[in-house]
Order: C-alpha cells, then sequence, then structure tokens
C-alpha cells in the first residue's frame, strides 16, 4: 500500500467513525462474503482502466493529428470539417474525463451502512 492508498484508507475510516482495524475488518468481511461480485468488481475497473488508457493514447495521437492540421492550415490549405471534427475531439475527451471521474468515485466508494 503507497502513501495515498494508505491516506484515502485512514480518511475513510475516519469518516465511517471507525478505526482503521475495524474498518479494514468490515471490509475484508464484505469482501469475502461475495466473491464473485468483488471478483468482477476488481476485473470491471483493470477493463475501465485498460480502455481510459488505451483512450488516453488514441487522443495523444490526435493530438498530433492537429498539429498536422495546423501546418496545414498555415501554409494556406483549407480544412473544411475542422470545427466538427475539434468538436467531436473535445466531446471524447469530456466522455473520457467524466467515466475517470466515475472510475475514481466508485473506486473510493462510500461509508460501510
Amino acid at each position: 500500500m503507497n502513501d495515498a492508498e494508505y491516506q484515502r484508507f485512514t480518511d475513510a475510516a475516519a469518516q465511517c467513525q471507525m478505526t482503521n482495524a475495524a474498518f479494514l475488518a468490515y471490509a475484508v468481511d464484505k469482501a469475502a462474503r461475495d466473491l464473485a461480485r468483488t471478483a468482477a468488481e476488481i476485473a470491471t475497473e483493470r477493463e475501465v482502466l485498460d480502455e481510459l488508457f488505451a483512450a488516453r493514447r488514441h487522443l495523444g495521437r490526435i493530438h498530433g493529428l492537429f498539429n498536422q492540421v495546423a501546418k496545414t492550415l498555415n501554409s494556406g490549405a483549407n480544412a473544411p470539417h475542422l470545427d466538427a471534427a475539434a468538436q467531436a475531439v473535445l466531446n471524447a475527451a469530456r466522455r473520457m474525463e467524466d467515466a475517470a471521474d466515475t472510475l475514481l468515485a466508485h473506486r473510493d466508494g462510500g461509508c460501510p451502512a
């Protein structure tokens, strides 16, 4: 467990008004009671992270392509669909940010009920 993970863990325990040991015991017991769900959540999170990293790579490539478009436009060429393409990329980036935020919110979770 790295320092950030430990801090998140201790903050969550404190927010739930539990000791670290009690919070950990609760979390382990909850995970152990439904191993199929626990495994599915871990697998799903990994798959989502893989997709987010792939999307980030694609956005990096698109960045390079937009640099080429800028160079072409600076040479006097025309790009009639540039605004629509830029808007589509912006929308994709926002969806990726929303997905990452949703994943983090799910991962950080709430207090035990």
